[in-house]
């Protein structure tokens, strides 16, 4: 509300009415009008003071800049207007007088004295009256350029959301879009230093995709997007979760948020954001800013950059649903492009495969056309040079007897030649020894010659480019057809090379059946009267032919090595077979899958030469204890296969399979070698229940392996328990690749006492499997498996660390562990430093490590193994000799390896309570004398009777092992 202030009194001047309508005249804004009317009031006598107000609803405004009057005044104004006259104020100092009622002006004049308020405005009344009617003028024009401003201010922001919107559809790139809405704001708004972000909701994620500021030297990537979380506490982070506009300086922006507020980039002035919203959801932000400009951003401004960003928002979805389309048009223009291309080398392939056919069903028509023999070579000429660059080509042909090439037909750059040489060294005759199409320019050429493979024939100047295909009739090479080009750019490529090959195959044909036909034409006319010998020669002629296609037909399905059939052979046969049985259901059959034991060792040994006698010699065995109609074949490497086509019972094949067995076993003598080969046979019966060859073959594979798995030299029949057991191991290999993956294998360790005083001395690890559904397993379940799948070296190691680290964790440092070292490991250069490696890992003393070694594993490289071990006894792991005296040299092992301790076998201890064990005793006592000579400790093993421990103690056995002093369990049973 106004306050009143007190009207002072002045000294009355006298008017100079003339200057003073001159400047109403002049006056255009309600402003000045006023102001002119409150010089015409104070320029009468007893007037102290005057303004002339504007009331409304919500105040009041005034014309001149002289301070507002108080509240009571502006109510004698108010009820002035009310009362539609003028009233004078309760203390008589006021009077208010209504200018323009519509318009709600008042007069407000201080009286002096006892002035009457009439008096007054008789003084002035003319000229009050003339102000008046300026004043209504000019506030109705003060209204018009209002409204015009305001039509302006919609016509502009009208046009900039016109623009915004065309800009969506417009072919402008996003960049240059971005421009374009930041002119267009600028000309709503200061908007120097604007940017536009753009939030995903769906990725949490925004991007500046625009940003202008005159002063931030770090702009942002406007490239790539970043998560809203690196962003949190600035100012575009507030406003793109709270979805509020944010207007003002720093520290009212810090006053707008409900957090912390990290200020990034140069400070400014006044800063003004809006979030862009679609559905009451953000989708983005407008921000604008100023620095040291001296203008402030009103309610107005935020009002009108939240009405164009809900439009900018729209245009920039829309350009990227327009872009988004486009990227996908594009993606699928090409893709059918890629697609077309595709179809288009297709149809190219068969024009060219149709071209080709066409070419040679041409020249297979030439072998039988009544044309002489130079028409039949121009025509050859023209169909090769339909499929390519001919122009330079000849035709050589070798003579009979093959010591002269002529050549029937040659053209050279336009010029036809007759040439007939001896068999010489040139190009035609290396691709004639060679066998095969060569091609090459003049430098490969000049390399041969200078190689010596070729010497210089022919006519002119050398050629450029060469290819030569050999004509071939019946794997025989008759002569040669080329092409050649002095074209330096000219090159002639495999598919030449292809096209030619092809062409050659024809042409070779042809040439040979005009021969021959020429041939038989001449030697009919000269000789009529051998008619008959005549036909009878072609007839041969044609069975020849028919011979070779058999023979062609018996190559493809035969082994070239023992001319036995093949796979392929033995598939069709036994597709047949299941067939008829199909229609004929007690029939049966069966087949038998042999392979040779050991061959790798015979074909390493001997050579591969011997072992394809070898083979050889076994196809023939098999082949002599076979009758018609079945059938040997030889499948692959050392693997054969016969074929029984009906058998009544089972043991009509197992019958066969003895008689194999046997005769396969009688000695053969190859490259000054006696051998007894032996193999190992897989028998399936097939029935009904075969529907094809692969599940027969595939189940007599099966029964292979079991013969090989039960020690070879026998054979086995398939049957439902083998399937289900090969199934099981299948399962087992995996669950074995699942236990190493989890941890499932865990030591057990049987401990090593001193049989004087029953002292622990040390353990035996013993590995054991956890598995989750069938408990705990022992090797003997799992052990052989895992050989066969090659997982059991990877156990081996699992369980050497883990005995290792338990013992070095919880053990006495004064005992042992022992384990088991296969010939797996000893193998391996490297297996000593692995074992140093683990003992660092796991923290083991290498005093406290003994690996048992048995003698089967010291056969395949004795030397190695001491080398190996002597280095581990050089930093202090030890040797035990397991199994000791069930080897085949085990004194030689004793005295030749670096052993700390020897191990008697199980089947010694066993024998020592037994009555009339006197030998086992003797071998036992020599034993023991015999490590104590040699300073190495002995460890009995298997004591399972007091008995046994008895004697092994009166015979001075320092340490021992077995059931009766403690089975193998978890290292928490022991420590």
């Amino acid at each position: 509300m106004s306050r009143t202030l007190p009207i002072q009194a002045r000294p009355v001047e006298e008017p100079d009415h003339a200057a003073w309508l001159s400047r109403l005249i002049e006056a255009t804004t309600p402003e000045e009008v006023g102001a002119l009317i409150e010089a015409l009031a104070m320029k009468q006598p007893g007037c102290a003071r005057a303004q002339v107000l504007w009331l409304n609803p919500y105040g009041h405004h005034h014309a001149t800049d002289t301070p507002l009057p108080d509240g009571g005044v502006v109510e004698l104004a108010r009820n002035t207007l009310k009362a539609g006259e003028g009233l004078l104020s309760p203390d008589g100092k006021h009077y208010a007088l209504t200018l323009l009622s519509q318009e709600q002006v008042v007069v407000l004049l201080g009286l002096t004295g006892d002035v009457a308020a009439k008096t007054l405005l008789g003084g002035m009344s003319p000229y009050l009256q003339l102000g008046v009617r300026q004043l209504y003028h000019a506030m109705k024009l003060a209204d018009l350029y209002d409204s015009h401003a305001q039509l302006e201010h919609s016509e502009n922001l009208q046009r900039a959301l016109f623009a915004i919107s065309d800009l969506s559809g417009s072919n402008l790139d996003m960049p240059d879009m971005l421009h374009e809405i930041h002119r267009i704001v600028s000309g709503l708004m200061y908007a120097e230093n604007f940017f536009i972000v753009r939030y995903h909701p769906e990725r949490d994620t925004m991007r500046f995709l625009y940003y202008a500021d005159i002063q931030d030297q770090d702009q942002p990537d406007t490239t790539r997007e970043i998560q809203l979380e690196d962003r949190r506490h600035t100012l575009t982070w507030y406003l793109l979760t709270q979805g509020k506009p944010l207007m003002g300086s720093d520290e009212q922006l810090i006053a707008q948020v409900n957090g912390p507020l990290i200020l990034s980039g140069p400070d400014s002035d006044d800063w003004l954001g809006v979030p862009m919203l679609h559905n009451g959801s953000v989708h983005g932000a407008l921000v604008v800013q100023n620095y040291s400009t001296g203008l402030v951003y009103s309610r107005d401004d935020l009002t009108l950059l939240e009405f164009v960003g809900s439009h900018i928002l729209t245009a920039l979805e829309r350009k990227e649903s327009k872009n988004e389309l486009e990227r996908r048009v594009r993606q699928r223009t090409e893709e059918l492009a890629e697609v077309n291309r595709g179809l288009r080398q297709e149809v190219r392939e068969r024009q060219r495969a149709e071209h080709l056919q066409e070419a040679l069903f041409q020249l297979a028509q030439l072998a039988t056309a009544d044309i002489d023999e130079s028409a039949f070579y121009e025509r050859v000429h023209t169909v090769v040079g339909g499929l390519l660059d001919a122009r330079n080509f000849f035709i050589a042909l070798l003579s009979d007897d093959r010591s002269k090439l002529d050549f029937p037909y040659y053209i050279d750059t336009g010029v036809h030649h007759t040439i007939s040489r001896p068999v010489g060294r040139g190009l035609s005759e290396y691709v004639i020894r060679l066998g095969e199409p060569w091609s090459g320019k003049q430098a490969d050429i000049i390399a041969l010659m200078r190689d010596g493979e070729v010497v210089r024939h022919g006519i002119g100047e050398p050629c450029a480019c060469w290819l030569g295909v050999p004509l071939k009739v019946d794997e025989s090479t008759i002569g040669v057809v080329v092409v050649q080009s002095y074209d330096q750019n000219a090159s002639y490529g495999p598919a030449e090379k292809e096209l030619l090959s092809f062409v050659a195959l024809q042409i070779a044909n042809s040439i040979y059946r005009r021969r021959s036909a020429a041939a038989l034409h001449m030697a009919n006319l000269r000789l009529e009267h051998r008619v008959e010998e005549r036909t009878r020669e072609l007839r041969a002629e044609i069975a020849r032919r028919e011979q070779m296609q058999q023979q062609l037909h018996h190559q493809v399905m035969h082994d070239p090595l023992t001319g036995l059939p093949n796979r392929g052979y033995l598939r069709e046969r036994l597709d047949t077979i299941l067939t008829a049985i199909q229609h004929e259901p007690h029939r049966r059959c069966a087949l038998l899958y042999l392979d040779v034991d050991r061959f790798k060792v015979i074909n390493d040994s001997l050579g591969h030469l011997a072992g394809d006698e070898f083979l050889k010699a076994i196809a023939m065995r098999l082949l002599t204890h076979v009758r018609e109609p079945d059938m040997v074949a030889r499948l692959s490497g050392d693997e054969f296969a016969i074929l029984l086509e009906d058998i009544e019972v089972t043991a009509n094949a197992t019958a066969i399979a003895d008689r194999v067995l046997q005769a396969v076993a009688t000695p053969l003598r190859i490259s000054g070698k006696e051998l007894e080969p032996s193999v190992s046979v897989g028998i399936a019966c097939g029935d009904s229940s075969y529907l094809d060859a692969d599940e027969l073959i595939r189940d007599a594979d099966m029964a292979l392996y079991q013969a090989k798995q039960l020690g070879r030299k026998r054979f086995a029949i398939f049957d439902e328990a083998l399937a289900k057991d090969m199934v099981d191991v299948l399962t087992m290999e995996s669950e074995l690749r699942k236990a190493l993956r989890q941890n499932e294998f865990e030591p057990f360790f049987q401990p090593i006492f001193r049989l004087d005083d029953g002292k622990i001395m040390g353990y035996e690890a013993l590995i054991r499997w956890n598995h989750p559904q069938r408990g705990l397993l022992r090797p003997m379940d799992f052990v052989r498996i895992a050989e066969d799948s090659g997982l059991i070296e990877a156990i081996d190691w699992r369980l050497f660390e883990i005995s290792c680290r338990m013992l070095a964790q919880r053990g006495s440092s004064e005992t042992f562990v022992t384990f088991n070292v296969s010939a797996l490991h000893l193998r391996h250069s490297d297996f000593d430093t692995r074992i140093l490696k683990m003992l660092e890992r796991t923290g083991l003393s290498p005093s406290r490590l003994v690996t048992e070694v048995t003698e089967g594993a010291l056969l395949d490289n004795p030397e190695s193994v001491r080398v190996m071990l002597d280095r581990l006894r050089s930093v202090g792991v030890g040797a035990a000799l397991d199994d000791f005296g069930t080897g085949y040299s085990s004194l030689s092992y004793l005295h030749s390896l670096p052993m700390r301790m020897l191990k008697i076998d199980r089947a010694f201890v066993h024998e020592l309570d037994k009555v009339g064990s006197k030998n086992s005793t003797t071998v036992v006592a020599a034993i023991l004398a015999l490590a104590h000579a040699l300073n190495i400790q002995v460890i009995a093993e298997g004591i399972e009777t007091q008995a046994q421990f008895d004697t092994l103690l009166s015979m001075g056995c320092e340490m021992g092992q077995g059931y009766l002093l403690g089975h193998p369990g978890p290292i928490d049973h022991w420590l």
